[in-house]
């Protein structure tokens, strides 16, 4: 298993609580499936992954922890509303409807070059290229929106970063239990199953 992988399992449990009070710290608002297309827009699956799947971005769990909130930062804007996200040592994903999908996109590729410019620096490392681009999916259904939110919510345990979903700081799992509960979230999941959703896309197995 790649060294990222023992990212989340290699800190002691002070500072695993000092990481789940960042996420309560910073928590964004969870929007549920009727008021997704209500901003006059597509609902979108967006997987952005480090070149090569390095783990650029869980450098540290302080990186994890900037780039979650400038990322966050972008979808905190009118005509965007986020109902996941989830962000990995090599990849994230986010399920956003947009006003304007391709403004977005841009968006989004603007940030990864001010991050790439900015570790590059910090590493000493002019040049290398660290985003792979990124992709949006559009959603087609409220079964392929909660099979995709159940997908992103799972990703940290499908890569064996951690064993539950509630443990993984770097994505809205903790506040989408909140929001509808434990009980309607074991329904949502059996209900709209991930199955091989992802697959051959996907970061690789560590």
């Amino acid at each position: 298993m790649h060294r990222a992988g023992y990212l989340w399992r290699k800190l002691t449990p002070k500072q695993r609580e000092g990481w789940l009070a960042w996420r309560r710290r910073n928590r964004r608002p969870w929007h549920t499936p009727p008021h997704r297309f209500g901003i006059g827009g597509a609902e979108y699956h967006i997987t952005a992954a480090c070149f090569e799947h390095r783990p650029h971005i869980g450098l540290s769990p302080d990186r994890l922890s900037v780039f979650c909130a400038g990322l966050l930062s972008l979808a905190d804007h009118d005509g965007i509303q986020l109902s996941a996200w989830c962000v990995m040592p090599n990849h994230y994903h986010l399920l956003v409807a947009a006003a304007d999908g391709k403004a977005f996109v841009r968006e989004l590729g603007r940030f990864h070059g001010r991050q790439s410019c900015e570790w590059n620096r910090q590493e000493l490392t002019p040049g290398r290229q660290v985003f792979h681009g990124c992709m949006e999916r559009e959603i087609r259904s409220d079964r392929h929106h909660w099979a995709t939110l159940n997908y992103i919510h799972h990703n940290p345990v499908h890569h064996r970063y951690t064993d539950c979903w509630t443990e993984w700081p770097w994505s809205s799992a903790g506040e989408y239990l909140e929001q509808v509960g434990r009980k309607n979230a074991l329904r949502i999941w059996r209900e709209y199953p991930i199955g091989e959703y992802g697959k051959g896309w996907d970061a690789p197995e560590f």
